[in-house]
């Protein structure tokens, strides 16, 4: 498995599950890839997501509120627009924090 200064990405989830499971890279892939564009389709229908043990990704809508380009240092107003959270689970949160 390849380090990446600390993040791990698909291909790593892809080859940690082919290592584990000993299915096929192309199989693998294609569950990995079918769950990440369920959770991105589901959360696009406006639908928060709950995975037991893990956590919950959260839609939150966020109102228009003022803010200040600080480059120029000019006042805008920010636009309404919704917000993805994750809160992870009790479980979670003790097994990151052993």
């Amino acid at each position: 498995m390849q380090e990446h200064q600390g993040t791990t990405t698909k291909a790593d989830i892809i080859q940690m599950a082919c290592d584990k499971t000993k299915i096929s890279k192309q199989q693998v892939t294609e569950v990995i890839e079918l769950f990440f564009e369920t959770l991105k389709k589901n959360l696009e229908r406006g639908k928060n997501i709950k995975i037991s043990s893990f956590g919950n990704f959260v839609l939150r809508k966020k109102r228009p509120r003022p803010g200040r380009n600080p480059q120029t240092g000019k006042y805008i107003e920010i636009t309404a627009r919704q917000v993805l959270t994750f809160r992870p689970s009790p479980l979670f949160k003790d097994q990151v924090n052993k």
